[in-house]
């Protein structure tokens, strides 16, 4: 099998359940053989290895099975059963704990027949080029087989709950054995991985009355864990208003993502969860740079600016994000955010690690610290300005190069923009081309951005406008640009447009 059609960004990813599935034990062993060949040759010693997995059904098989393909190549393997995509990097850098690599068996917010592999190294994830090494060991003939394997099991989610525990101590200032008495959170775990985190939460002297869905249950019965689904971030809200909370939180799948919703339902994600970090943040700091993805609004902008801080737009995707991040820093600039608007959020203080729980344990440790000062946390982002408008339309590329004929729609558009008054073509756009338009008189009221999305066919179209009515106009001046071009289906974006001038 061409395992390499396997890879999503740096993991693997693929069908684990029902007809057609590809991700098997047999084969979750021979990745783990030839992850541990791998650290073996790179390292040149006999390598620790520690292993967990979410709450998805193939989960306990698959990790059993890549653990023991890991023992057979003599690894000293550590299964530590259920745990959190974070805490399977921070196992390898914890004092008391600490290996040479750790795999997590999970598939984040996809649907419950879907699984897949994320490697860790002490440095962070591991990228595309080496997971392209370690699936050439894995597809060849070799015997990756050494004696000397060992297997055992741990526990490791009570030594990472301390690391938060410390966190919250230190934001709040105090060693009291109860720092959250007094605040209301509830709980969304959506049936993932973060169920323990109302307990954690609870035994720091929080209410965690109205949280819901922390049985471990890989089937996700009660709705995706995904905090960009309109049905999770409904679920979240009721709750809060069921409950009467303060807030509440909610995790994907493996918690390396979350959003939260204020004490009346409202959902705090994609802009305006970046704002709210930006801000809080920025109270301590002023003259920071925030590092985010192409797709946020205009409105953020403006609200980081204000706040004295600088935003930068960089490429979609988390990774692109967080090492373009690290880029700055280590060129001077102080960057101590990158987050997109899927609700990735790494901080450095953090190890730039995206780990979702750790971000709302920050701004539970804020809206602690500001309840106690007669404040609220959301008042923060009381001035972000939101976009009358916003949609995204996906364009599907009907080439079988599609990166090419992606590439050429959006080299058209901006052909367009260059040789059109009033389309502005975006100084800090890093990705695709982002057009502004000063509509009804308002400059840069509405804009737009076209882009060849990460991993597939498409040319995802977002759109805002702070004017009624602006999204449709930007739609039909870039359909006449795109529909004679045969490499696309503009379906999408016709239909957007028929739906807009109906209402």
């Amino acid at each position: 099998m061409n395992l390499r059609a396997l890879i999503s960004g740096s993991d693997v990813r693929g069908k684990a359940l029902g007809e057609g599935a590809v991700l098997n034990d047999a084969l979750a062993g021979r990745l783990g053989a030839a992850f541990a060949a791998w650290l073996y040759r790179k390292n040149g010693s006999r390598p620790k290895i520690y292993i967990g997995r979410d709450s998805r059904l193939t989960g306990e098989a698959l990790s059993q099975a890549c653990a023991e393909g890991m023992r057979s190549a003599g690894a000293e393997v550590v299964y530590v059963g259920l745990c959190t995509t974070p805490a399977m990097y921070m196992v390898l850098i914890d004092e008391g704990w600490g290996g040479d690599g750790s795999v997590m068996v999970t598939a984040s917010h996809l649907p419950p027949e879907r699984n897949g592999f994320k490697f860790f190294l002490p440095d962070g994830g591991i990228g595309l080029e080496t997971l392209e090494e370690i699936l050439r060991l894995a597809e060849g003939d070799d015997d990756l087989g050494m004696a000397g394997g060992t297997l055992e099991t741990a526990d490791y989610l009570p030594a990472y709950q301390e690391l938060l525990r410390q966190r919250i101590l230190k934001c709040l200032d105090t060693d009291v054995p109860k720092p959250l008495l007094g605040l209301h959170v509830a709980v969304d775990a959506g049936n993932g991985a973060g169920g323990f985190y109302a307990s954690f939460l609870e035994k720091l002297g929080a209410w965690v009355e109205g949280s819901r869905y922390l049985d471990p249950d890989g089937r996700f019965p009660n709705h995706i864990p995904n905090p960009e689904d309109p049905a999770a971030m409904a679920s979240i809200s009721e709750a809060v208003r069921q409950s009467g909370a303060d807030m509440g939180v909610i995790f994907d799948t493996d918690c390396d993502r979350a959003a939260i919703v204020d004490h009346t339902g409202k959902e705090i994600n994609r802009n305006r969860l970046i704002a709210l970090v930006s801000a809080m943040l920025l109270n301590r700091t002023p003259g920071i740079t925030v590092v985010t993805d192409s797709v946020t609004s205009s409105g953020l902008k403006k609200f980081i600016g204000e706040w004295g801080g600088v935003q930068y737009r960089y490429k979609r995707g988390y990774h692109n994000v967080i090492e373009e991040a690290r880029r700055l820093n280590e060129a001077g600039v102080d960057c101590p955010l990158a987050m997109e608007t899927s609700g990735h959020a790494a901080l450095r203080e953090n190890h730039f690690l995206d780990d979702g729980m750790y971000l709302v344990t920050l701004l539970i440790g804020e809206a602690m610290r500001l309840k106690q000062q007669g404040g609220d946390l959301f008042d923060l982002i009381a001035d972000l300005k939101e976009p009358m408008e916003s949609a995204e339309v996906r364009l599907t590329i009907r080439a079988a190069d599609f990166r090419t004929a992606g590439k050429e729609a959006i080299e058209a558009v901006m052909d367009k923009a260059f040789g059109t008054p009033g389309w502005n073509i975006a100084p800090d756009n890093r990705e695709g081309v982002r057009i502004t338009f000063d509509l009804d008189g308002e400059i840069e009221s509405a804009w737009f951005l076209l882009r060849l999305s990460v991993h597939d066919p498409v040319l995802p179209l977002n759109m805002e406008s702070d004017v009624r009515g602006g999204n449709l106009k930007m739609a039909k001046a870039l359909l006449e640009i795109l529909k004679g071009n045969e490499n696309l289906d503009v379906t999408n974006l016709e239909r957007y447009i028929e739906k807009e001038e109906k209402r």
